[in-house]
């Protein structure tokens, strides 16, 4: 069965890519939720903080999930290569997110240990996901 694919070939157009990338931004959004929750910041109360707050991350990882091409059959097809690269992936675009949130559009500061608890939690959540979704199928 042919895949429709944008981006030369990174992304592939399919149900099962929907699903992922909604998976994925669900646990950014969970990663992003409970660390606001963490600090006394109630995102339902604060939505504005919490959507400033989570948008670079979600233009990190999108950036490098479309470049990268995170979203085909690929990325998923085995534990190791869904590991590999979400792990590289998900570094990355916590880089991205870091830098973005070290200017006055975003609130926060790039902070190494910010950062590094974003790659450690933001990234298990996201493994969990995708090894998940590459168990099922």
């Amino acid at each position: 069965m042919s895949v429709s694919t944008v981006g030369n070939g990174r992304i592939e157009l399919s149900t099962r890519t929907a699903l992922l990338a909604v998976g994925d931004l669900l646990a950014i959004a969970v990663f992003v939720g409970v660390g606001e929750l963490t600090h006394g910041i109630n995102p339902i109360l604060n939505p504005g903080r919490f959507a400033g707050t989570l948008t670079p991350f979600y233009v990190g990882w999108l950036l490098v999930a479309g470049l990268g091409g995170l979203y085909t059959a690929g990325a998923t097809a085995t534990i190791r290569a869904a590991l590999g690269r979400t792990i590289v992936g998900w570094v990355l675009a916590v880089g991205i997110a870091q830098g973005l949130r070290s200017t006055a559009v975003f609130p926060g500061s790039a902070a190494l240990t910010f950062a590094l608890v974003s790659v450690f939690v933001g990234g298990t959540l996201l493994l969990l996901w995708r090894s998940a979704v590459t168990i099922v199928k």
